[in-house]
């Protein structure tokens, strides 16, 4: 599991920003150990444990970017057109059996080898055939519609660097390379489960006063997202002692338990306290809406040794990560983008993968408090004049699921924020960037 001391997280405020927590978590949390080498197919989401050199050029060699007939600069005419004999083909996979003389050409298709002696590829489009000569224009410079070996990656270079969290296009990378497996991070292992009396499980009985459980699969689809491997642990109930235990029974071999539900201050709120049993919360609110009540700690297991003495080492006062994120949905969703995403990413080894909010026009008005983070749901869609604007959603609750399903991301009002008019710049997070 992950070995992280007690103070990892430490915090003297009694309401930490959103940028302080991020800062922790980059400064504070090493990634786990542990690598191992992945077939290509099953790469994608996953964090690269070492740098990915370059076995080839890539491209191998050059070749025609177009369709048309490769030629040398040397016999274009300065002005007018030049007239050339067609003395061979080169097709993809094939190379051309002629090399180039003076006043010749060779159809080429995209992708194959250039022709020995040709520089230039002219496009098809902008060529004519007569009577076994192709007929080109003015104008076109020496190198065009020619790919260069290695004008891609050069053999020996970095092509993916360490800490590189996969995504499709990393992964064709590495394909084009030739290589069929990756050396990677292993999975940062996740524990989750929900906490509360009134959540029961999809697909069973809904009782008077209860609800669904949707956290649990937010949370597990979003985890995976992140190359995580999730411990799906159920629901708990709201007894504390059974919380404590599963906690640090979960606690043993994870690197995080994650939690939703039971840390905010009502006399039905025991995962805080479980915790503390157990471990230590470190910082428990959050300057964010929604999601104020979120709980970050260390837990150390179920019977974790007495504190290092002065001169001892301090694997008695190391754990595995804890976080407790809201009950209500969408503060889940959105403590988990700002705290949780970050967190995982940092024990994985991945690169810091910071979001950028892209500015948008909004089209609502808005007062916040000073000195908190908010995120507003948002659509973004055509305004009167034509352009594209972010429409808040109608309803603000943090329970409220379809203010999720219908928008496409966050509008972030920072800390220094207090009004938006309508016409204000917003940052806008996409939800396609948030959850990876």
């Amino acid at each position: 599991m992950a070995q992280l001391s007690d103070d990892c997280f430490a915090f003297a405020g009694p309401l930490m920003p959103v940028a302080d927590a991020e800062r922790l978590i980059a400064e504070r949390v090493a990634p786990v150990d542990g690598n191992e080498t992945v077939p290509l197919r099953a790469a994608a989401g996953r964090v690269l444990a070492r740098d990915v050199v370059a076995p080839i050029d890539l491209p191998p060699f050059d070749n025609s970017a177009v369709d048309g007939y490769a030629v040398r600069a040397a016999d274009l005419a300065g002005e007018g057109e030049t007239r050339l004999a067609i003395v061979d083909r080169a097709a993809a996979g094939h190379a051309a059996d002629h090399a180039l003389n003076v006043g010749e050409a060779i159809r080429i298709f995209t992708g194959a080898p250039m022709p020995e002696n040709a520089d230039t590829v002219f496009m098809q489009e902008d060529c004519r055939v007569e009577n076994g000569a192709v007929v080109v224009p003015p104008g076109l410079k020496r190198g065009a519609n020619r790919r260069l070996a290695g004008e891609d990656v050069r053999a020996g270079a970095v092509a993916l660097p360490a800490g590189r969290r996969l995504a499709v296009q990393h992964v064709a990378l590495a394909a084009a390379l030739g290589l069929t497996e990756l050396p990677l991070r292993r999975r940062v292992r996740v524990a989750l489960f929900s906490t509360g009396d009134e959540i029961v499980e999809p697909g069973t009985k809904l009782p008077r006063a209860a609800l669904y459980d949707s956290n649990r699969y937010l949370l597990a689809a979003l985890t995976t997202r992140f190359g995580a491997a999730v411990t799906d642990l159920g629901i708990l109930r709201d007894e504390p002692k059974a919380l404590a235990c599963a906690v640090a029974t979960a606690a043993l071999d994870h690197d995080l338990v994650l939690t939703s539900g039971g840390v905010s201050t009502g006399e039905a709120d025991h995962v805080r306290a479980a915790i503390e049993s157990v471990g230590r919360i470190v910082f428990w609110r959050l300057a964010i809406k929604p999601g104020r009540p979120v709980a970050m700690g260390v837990i150390r297991g179920p019977h974790p040794n007495p504190p290092p003495q002065a001169g001892e080492g301090r694997e008695g006062a190391d754990g595995a990560a804890f976080v407790g994120v809201p009950g209500n949905p969408v503060a889940a969703f959105v403590t988990f983008v700002r705290v949780v995403r970050p967190l995982i990413l940092r024990l994985g080894g991945a690169l810091p993968e910071p979001l950028i909010a892209l500015p948008a026009r909004a089209a609502f008005a808005y007062k916040k408090r000073k000195g908190r983070r908010e995120y507003v749901r948002v659509a973004l869609r055509a305004a009167a004049d034509g352009g594209i604007a972010a429409f808040k959603h109608p309803q603000d609750g943090a329970g409220v699921l379809t203010s999720l399903t219908e928008t496409d991301g966050l509008a972030e009002l920072t800390e220094d924020v207090t009004v938006v008019e309508p016409g204000t710049t917003v940052g806008f997070l996409p939800y396609a960037s948030l959850i990876g």
